[in-house]
């Protein structure tokens, strides 16, 4: 598609003075952001300690799962009402939540009462992702977008990486509840710096309630996510339970297209998510979710258990794919910007991302540590030419009007994806282990959730042979989920911007 007359550059110079923006209206999209990220990964750390003074291991997931769902939920409703009521008054109601439930989370005894805190938290941090990816939308011409974009990729991931960090060190020395405590002068910080964001002007969308529309897509994704749990849980007695909610989660999503059909103001904007360019582009934003997740969650898991690898060279290892996604993000977002050029970035990144993929469930074994982290680097550095490329294609193909929406729907498809790929690459290996090796299914399991097993030399070779033999499957299963990536960029419409 080439370039209209709004989507015009100016010749590049630097980027303040081409954009003041860059000094009011990054640091209070960045900031938001950073808090509703790091807060998905902070609390790994701090599990244990939570379920030792609450007494109710068996029930810890629930802190996890509760804040995705209600994160989730919360994307579209934040769009919707950000491009009626105005991004910056949203900003404030989600900032204002997210604080106040850091607080309770805080202060909760008990499991049940975290949980319904992380709810609320979850309430407000959807809205923060949200919200910051619009406002770049509304505060930056369309091809500038895409270096932004790069630059809040890079600050998503440095706060992924930074959470477990954060969250073990203040943990161990200050207790479980100042991971929540920590949040509350970074949110009035924010709140202080989002003030400083330029009013906005133009048209804005007429806003009627759906609450049909509420209920259903909270019942879909709250079923869906909650069955996904389940099938993760490598546990044969989980499947009925994951089952039913996965039928009930298809009938929400049936009645839901339904209602958002005939509603004059729907909340999931299903005329919008008919032009090709959007659906080709969240579908690659749910399938690069898959990928991404799916390797950070179990890569770990492969490092200790296939390769020995202590948990502090675990992290170490991880560093170049982290590093590798923002160095990419940053490339690709400056690339955009200066050529107008978008899914060809994808596109070639996808393809070598694949590549690498094969490699690393081929012959992953044969590299030294070095070799290894070298894999990681190529594999981050090529990951990082999507997310940037989703966001600016999606909103440029919305309008003006309708960015919150069009955020909105990216970060919705990321998270189901993401939590559909970590289920089943977790499902996978666990089957693969059960019909191969009952003792190395068992093994993994532990590994997973944290435990630590003793075996014999003999009998830890044979299990670390097995569970590599899973990897591979593992790893290949990835490498589907980015080349299926790949297949949607090639065919997105949108090429340019």
């Amino acid at each position: 598609m080439p370039p209209g007359p709004d989507h015009e550059q100016k010749p590049a110079h630097s980027l303040g003075a081409q954009h003041p923006a860059f000094l009011t209206v990054f640091p209070s999209i960045m900031l938001p952001m950073f808090l509703a990220v790091v807060d998905q990964t902070i609390i790994a750390t701090a599990l244990p300690a939570i379920a030792a003074a609450t007494g109710e291991l068996e029930r810890t997931s629930w802190v996890v799962v509760s804040y995705l769902i209600a994160a989730t939920i919360a994307a579209p409703v934040y769009g919707r009402l950000g491009d009626s009521f105005g991004r910056q008054r949203m900003m404030y109601v989600a900032l204002t939540i997210f604080i106040v439930a850091s607080l309770l989370c805080a202060a909760s005894n008990t499991i049940l009462l975290l949980t319904l805190a992380r709810i609320l938290q979850g309430f407000g941090g959807g809205g923060l992702m949200t919200l910051s990816q619009a406002l770049i939308g509304e505060a930056i011409p369309p091809r500038e977008r895409a270096r932004y974009q790069g630059y809040i990729a890079t600050v998503a991931v440095c706060a992924n990486s930074f959470g477990p960090v954060a969250g073990g060190y203040l943990t161990e020395h200050f207790g479980w509840q100042s991971i929540f405590l920590v949040n509350v002068p970074i949110g009035i910080l924010a709140l202080g710096l989002t003030m400083r964001l330029p009013a906005a002007r133009g048209e804005r969308l007429a806003w009627r309630a759906d609450p049909g529309g509420v209920v259903l897509f909270t019942i879909f994704v709250a079923t869906a996510l909650l069955s996904l749990e389940q099938f993760q849980r490598a546990d044969m007695q989980a499947l009925p339970i994951g089952g039913l909610l996965l039928a009930v989660s298809i009938i929400a999503i049936v009645l839901l297209v339904r209602q958002e059909g005939r509603t004059p103001s729907p909340l999931i904007p299903l005329n919008l998510l008919k032009q090709s360019a959007i659906w080709h582009s969240d579908a690659l934003a749910a399938c690069h979710g898959a990928a991404l997740v799916a390797l950070i969650t179990f890569l770990p898991v492969y490092l200790q258990v296939v390769r020995g690898v202590s948990p502090s060279e675990t992290g170490l290892l991880l560093v170049p794919l982290t590093v590798g996604i923002g160095t990419g993000s940053l490339v690709t977002g400056r690339l955009v910007s200066r050529t107008g050029r978008t899914t060809v970035f994808p596109i070639f990144g996808l393809v070598l991302v694949t590549a690498n993929l094969l490699v690393i469930a081929l012959w992953a074994n044969e590299f030294g540590t070095i070799g290894f982290a070298g894999l990681m680097l190529w594999n981050g550095v090529f990951m990082g030419t999507v997310m940037g490329v989703v966001q600016v294609t999606v909103q440029s193909a919305a309008g003006a009007m309708r960015l919150g929406e069009a955020a909105a729907s990216v970060q919705f498809s990321r998270s189901i994806g993401a939590a559909f790929g970590t289920a089943v690459v977790g499902t996978l290996l666990f089957a693969y282990l059960s019909l191969k090796n009952p003792e190395a299914a068992r093994v993994f399991k532990m590994m997973v959730e944290g435990g630590h097993v003793a075996l014999a030399p003999e009998q830890r070779a044979i299990v670390r042979a097995d569970i590599a033999d899973a990897f591979r499957a593992a790893f290949l299963l990835i490498a589907g989920f980015t080349a299926c990536g790949f297949f949607l960029a090639l065919t997105n419409p949108m090429r340019r911007i």
